[in-house]
């Protein structure tokens, strides 16, 4: 089983930027997958951008596209999310959350959006954006 750290969460201004850390202990390799998911007060969580271990696909959800960035560091085991022109809807706990694909059943390039479908998960990171 892998285990996952998030960091990075904060208090920022709207409009301001913050990078969020996924760091990964245990046996990751090509095959596996980070997401990252968030869950704000009162509302089910939801997913928010994922990678691949070997960093060739991401997927994003559509509130996010353009503002934030998934990327990994193999060398560090580290998943990273830029969030860049944050909005006060952003404010949550956001989750990483790992998986191997295999056995998913999805197609070559696609990733897990559905938070059942992750079994590996880190305690979260608050992260507030004020207006």
């Amino acid at each position: 089983q892998v285990q996952l750290v998030e960091s990075g969460g904060g208090l920022v201004q709207a409009g301001g930027s913050l990078r969020l850390s996924c760091a990964a202990s245990g046996h990751t390799f090509n095959a596996y997958a980070v997401g990252w998911f968030r869950q704000a007060q009162g509302k089910e969580r939801e997913f928010v951008a994922a990678i691949i271990w070997n960093g060739i696909y991401t997927k994003y959800a559509d509130s996010v596209k353009g503002r934030f960035t998934i990327s990994k560091d193999a060398a560090k085991n580290t998943v990273y999310l830029q969030m860049n022109f944050l909005k006060p809807e952003d404010t949550a706990l956001y989750y990483c959350a790992g998986v191997a694909l295999g056995g998913l059943g999805l197609r070559v390039g696609d990733l897990p959006d559905q938070v059942h479908q992750y079994r590996d998960w880190g305690q979260g990171t608050q992260v507030t954006v004020s207006s």
